[in-house]
């Protein structure tokens, strides 16, 4: 990583242009440093702010083991989100945002299970054995729906404990829903962004690739960071049973 301070960084990437003022949500107002030529600065100072407290608690999530997911399904955003969570290895949207997928977890599991059941009798040739060639095309096409809804869920074992959004605005239901779920939102957010509504908010340019890829880079070093220093509880010890009665 470059010696530069990181707000040397965030400029060089972009991550101060805002989006024009007519566009700039109330809330975002004193992240901002000045208004130029009809757009948004965003105060960078501020911005670094914003990222060293969210990775000390994405730092901290990963030392307590708890579970992390990354959503981010708009163009500019998905690939990076993508190869950030693979990175962290967490869970992640980044196709669509299916409803419901935090408000009913239990049916959305359901979907996840049956897209295992299918990867696996694919994987050890079941598939061939039971169905016809034509059974087969249509069940390969439900796995790949199946595959580009919920494929990067399938390892959650749980409802997260952490979200972690790119452009909060534009996968609103998901915010939606973790807040439903009272599940703690850190977003990278653009200035036409509600930042009340998210509990850790990193304002800065979440369009420009450089600025969104410089932001998921640091919440991802601090996350590993904290992985590595996890350890496990151990298994509670079992009960010692219980004595007899005498008779």
């Amino acid at each position: 990583m470059s010696d530069k301070n990181l707000v040397s960084r965030l400029f060089e990437a972009g991550a101060h242009f805002g989006f024009k003022k007519a566009r700039r949500h109330p809330t975002v107002s004193s992240y901002l440093y000045a208004t130029k030529d009809g757009s948004d600065v965003i105060d960078l100072s501020k911005t670094e702010t914003s990222i060293k407290a969210a990775k000390e608690t994405i730092k901290e999530a990963g030392m307590n083991g708890r579970v992390v997911m990354f959503v981010g399904t708009k163009d500019e955003a998905s690939k990076i989100v993508h190869a950030a969570a693979q990175k962290a290895e967490v869970a992640y949207v980044t196709n669509r945002w299916i409803g419901g997928m935090m408000t009913n977890y239990t049916e959305i599991k359901k979907r996840i299970n049956r897209l295992e059941v299918l990867t696996a009798e694919k994987a050890s040739g079941e598939l061939d054995r039971k169905y016809t060639k034509k059974e087969r095309v249509v069940i390969g096409r439900e796995a790949d729906k199946l595959e580009f809804n919920f494929g990067g869920i399938v390892s959650l074992p749980k409802l997260p404990e952490l979200m972690i959004v790119v452009d909060p605005r534009h996968d609103h239901i998901a915010v939606s829903e973790a807040q439903d779920k009272n599940i703690p939102v850190m977003a990278l957010l653009g200035t036409d962004s509600d930042a009340s509504l998210i509990a850790h908010p990193i304002v800065a340019n979440d369009s420009l690739t450089s600025s969104v890829s410089l932001v998921m880079d640091e919440l991802v070093a601090a996350y590993n960071e904290g992985k590595a220093a996890f350890v496990p509880k151990p298994a509670a010890e079992k009960a010692a049973p219980a004595r007899r009665p005498r008779a």
